[in-house]
């Protein structure tokens, strides 16, 4: 369970990690979306000038057209400040996602084979349990082990071992449950 908890922090961490990342380049769109505002006021405030010297007298028509023609370069400007954001976004969109997608493959495969070997144990050893002499085998198992994790098993006289070659149901259940927390599985 150690494990599982530590692979669902890093992969939080690395999606927090991504979409920081993420934020720090949408950070980058910012002159873009400056020059597409001042694009998109310069564009307007010349086309209202045009529009104005449109009403001049006899050299009104001739006032307009150069007004007109900087208010459209002017909206080149503009759009050429949004490109620069969808290019930013864009980049921003990748980095995070490879992030995040690098990141979750490194946990799973550093995460995901250990957890298929005892998953594939554990069933083995819940089959064991299930089978006829099973739970002999389970018993035997705890006694070959650790010592420390028998102190919970009551030592009858002659010893477990003996308890265990005599065939005593509690013993081998004892024993067998100690073998189960050893595999970390509940008895």
């Amino acid at each position: 369970m150690l494990a599982d908890l530590i692979a669902m922090a890093l992969l939080a961490a690395a999606v927090w990690f991504a979409l920081a990342v993420h934020d720090g380049i949408m950070l980058l769109a910012e002159p873009g979306r400056k020059v597409e505002d001042a694009g998109g006021s310069l564009a307007s405030g010349l086309g209202d000038a045009g529009d104005a010297a449109s009403n001049v007298p006899l050299v009104g028509g001739i006032l307009k057209k150069p007004l007109q023609s900087a208010a459209e370069a002017s909206n080149g400007l503009s759009d050429a400040g949004q490109s620069m954001q969808d290019v930013v976004g864009r980049v921003a969109d990748l980095t995070a996602l490879v992030l995040i997608v690098t990141s979750v493959a490194i946990v799973l495969a550093l995460w995901l084979p250990p957890r298929v070997r005892w998953i594939r144990r554990s069933a083995r050893i819940r089959g064991l349990l299930d089978a006829p002499g099973g739970a002999d085998l389970l018993a035997l198992r705890a006694l070959t082990g650790p010592v420390r994790d028998l102190a919970s098993v009551s030592v009858p006289p002659g010893g477990l071992a003996d308890a265990w070659r005599r065939a005593d149901d509690r013993v081998i259940s004892d024993l067998s449950q100690v073998a189960l927390r050893q595999a970390g599985l509940r008895p």
